[in-house]
């Protein structure tokens, strides 16, 4: 029997790693993960021993910034649907390296959607596209009034601008040419393996270093007047799943754009607070680093969920404590293992 496939981009990563455990899980479809060479597998080490014996899942080597490496890889796979996860995806890193992060997640969608827009036209591949944006493209949005897709964008680092750029990208090649894209604004997602350069998984990361015994009840944060609605990625990559089916049947039209984001909504200050309840230890102090903050910051996310609920059957089911106790426990054991994060 043949079955589907479907080409996971960024599989390394926290949201691709999750798709690539949900899709395997959920589904029969067969998974070929894109990274870079040498690039490190932390994320997917427990499926090392199905990808060494291509058990419904392998890896292809390929760089977005390289065009002719992502024409290979999609012609060789020619997979039926695709998720475009890989990014530079840290706001604050993007300060710092503004033309890599622009590079990375504009040029790089550019390839991605070029070589599809060629193999479409002249091979006749029609594939599911999704297209990873970010509820980073609404920026510094007006307090008190919920985020929709119709909201304006307002661009407040290198990294939502890029998003942006990426966002428009999916919009004109499924308007333009019919390729079946679709496009994702995720609202703030956390849980297991979260990117420690993350608030909350720096804070989670802190404090079981400090249970541990390998620093001081201290932990250094940044900004903590932001209010976010946060969700668990599990919950996300789900979302991800049945929008590409409603996507495969022609449910709406190419270039759609879907906000993805939980129920629950926190201050940052009450997020600190419940972490410290889960610890063990009860003498943690906080500290504000200046060497934390950025230039400027999206400090409000609420979201209008209304769009994506009318097209597939729908809603965050990981309430956000348990996804925070998750994410700690995380740390906990990457620590027990011996892998030591960098203090960062």
């Amino acid at each position: 029997m043949v079955f589907k496939k479907a080409f996971i981009t960024g599989i390394t990563g926290q949201v691709g790693s999750q798709m690539a455990d949900f899709l395997l899980e959920n589904t029969n479809l067969e998974i070929i993960g894109m990274m870079r060479w040498q690039e490190p597998i932390d994320n997917i080490y427990h499926l090392t021993e199905m990808i060494n014996k291509k058990d419904r899942i392998s890896i292809e080597y390929a760089d977005l910034q390289d065009y002719a490496s992502m024409a290979r890889v999609i012609s060789i796979t020619k997979p039926d649907f695709i998720f475009h996860l890989a990014a530079q995806s840290f706001p604050k890193t993007s300060f710092n390296s503004p033309i890599e992060t622009l590079h990375t997640n504009v040029i790089g969608t550019a390839n991605l959607l070029e070589v599809i827009r060629q193999l479409k036209e002249n091979k006749n591949y029609d594939p599911v596209v999704h297209i990873c944006s970010s509820s980073e493209v609404y920026g510094k949005a007006k307090k008190g009034i919920p985020l929709s897709e119709s909201t304006a964008f307002h661009g407040a680092s290198p990294y939502s601008i890029s998003k942006i750029g990426t966002d428009y990208l999916g919009q004109f090649y499924g308007e333009a040419y019919s390729i079946k894209t679709f496009i994702t604004r995720m609202g703030t997602h956390s849980g297991p393996r979260r990117s420690d350069v993350f608030f909350e998984s720096t804070l989670a990361k802190q404090i079981a270093l400090i249970e541990a015994g390998l620093q001081e009840p201290v932990v250094q944060l940044g900004s903590l007047n932001s209010i976010r609605t946060f969700q668990d990625v599990r919950d996300a990559v789900r979302a991800y799943y049945l929008l590409s089916l409603e996507a495969e049947k022609g449910s709406f039209y190419p270039g759609e754009t879907f906000n993805i984001a939980g129920d629950e909504v926190f201050k940052l200050t009450e997020v600190v607070e419940m972490m410290l309840k889960f610890s063990t230890r009860k003498d943690i102090k906080i500290t504000l680093s200046n060497d934390r903050l950025r230039p400027i910051d999206a400090d409000y996310q609420m979201f209008d969920n209304s769009k994506i609920k009318s097209v597939i059957k729908w809603k965050p089911e990981i309430k956000v404590e348990n996804m925070f106790r998750d994410l700690l426990d995380y740390w906990r054991h990457q620590i027990l293992e011996g892998r030591i994060p960098l203090n960062r």
